[in-house]
């Protein structure tokens, strides 16, 4: 029966009613923090383009994770700028490296928080990009042992999971077969399975000092055109071993996050990368918009194209709002 029969408005009356009848819910258990580590001690840098995000010397950071723990905030993720940086990215999987130090720092201070560690060797490389250079560019097989020994090292450390950031072909499995015939074999591996060369990276360029020194990434992180690739890299991935997957960025790709949802059964997240972050703090910095709105809205429409969680710098407000 048409209206007046059916009035839709009649679920949306009352806060009560809306919140009872609600399809998508976020907690902050969903949420998953990053963090930047550095050298030094009581470091708190601020990042200008990311307002209320900080380089953290690991005192510091091991303090953001009380934080992030109290607030029922499911876990974060590390990512680390050495005191100096080589051709080699040797500082990525230094035994005594930055994000080591951080590991062991949060399994000893804050036991119960889950610890992933970003993978790659654009903060540790002098040129900037995510691997070893040959001919000028970035060979896929050599860069993939820098890998394996980086994931290896945190797992040693104390890292719950290990998530492959580079877009290397084959990393997944070399990460796999490395963390196995170490003896981790029951860490697993969040592979950021269809990272696009976006745009929206800018503002995690200062925070991690990665920005390439020549040149960019888009010979090996996906073109923004391409869907039905990215079902291809996840695919791979999976079969490979990544024992879950990710989406990145996050709201301008809500279309593939769904795609991967509907396809694959794998636990699946999505970053809301620097940028989207930078965006949304910029426009509720001229009124443009309402802040606290803008990030539930935001979140909400990541978990809806569904995501079960979400790697995002709005964690600890998102958590204060939910509470």
């Amino acid at each position: 029966m048409p209206f007046p029969i059916h009035r839709m408005r009649r679920l949306r009356a009352s806060s009560g009613l809306r919140t009872l009848v609600r399809e998508t819910m976020l907690t902050p258990s969903q949420f998953i923090l990053p963090l930047f580590a550095v050298p030094g001690e009581g470091i708190r840098r601020e990042i200008s383009s990311m307002p209320g995000n900080y380089q953290l010397s690991v005192d510091e950071l091991v303090k953001e994770c009380a934080q992030a723990h109290s607030l029922g905030i499911g876990g974060v993720i590390l990512f680390g700028i050495p005191a100096s940086k080589d051709e080699t990215a040797s500082g990525a999987y230094d035994e005594h490296g930055i994000v080591q130090q951080a590991i062991r720092a949060i399994r000893r201070e804050v036991p119960g928080l889950l610890i992933v560690t970003d993978v790659c060797n654009c903060e540790y490389t002098s040129h900037g990009h995510c691997g070893n250079i040959v001919n000028n560019d970035v060979h896929n097989d050599s860069t993939l042992e820098w890998l394996a020994a980086t994931s290896v090292s945190h797992a040693k450390a104390g890292t719950d999971i290990i998530a492959p950031s580079d877009m290397m072909d084959g990393r997944v499995g070399a990460i796999r077969k490395a963390l196995d015939d170490a003896g981790f074999e029951n860490t697993p591996i969040l592979s950021y399975a269809a990272k696009y060369a976006s745009v929206f990276y800018g503002p995690f360029r200062e925070a991690a000092e990665s920005a390439p020194q020549f040149g960019d990434r888009r010979s090996y992180q996906m073109d923004p055109a391409n869907a039905r690739e990215a079902m291809r890299e996840i695919e791979l991935d999976i079969e490979e071993g990544a024992d879950m997957i990710m989406v990145k960025p996050a709201m301008p790709y809500l279309d593939i996050i769904r795609q991967a949802r509907d396809r694959y059964e794998l636990p699946l997240g999505a970053y809301q990368v620097s940028g989207e972050f930078s965006m949304i703090m910029a426009a509720a910095q001229n009124g443009w918009l309402d802040l606290d709105r803008a990030i539930l809205e935001s979140l909400t429409s990541i978990r809806r194209a569904g995501a079960d969680f979400i790697l995002t710098y709005f964690a600890p407000r998102a958590a204060q709002l939910l509470a």
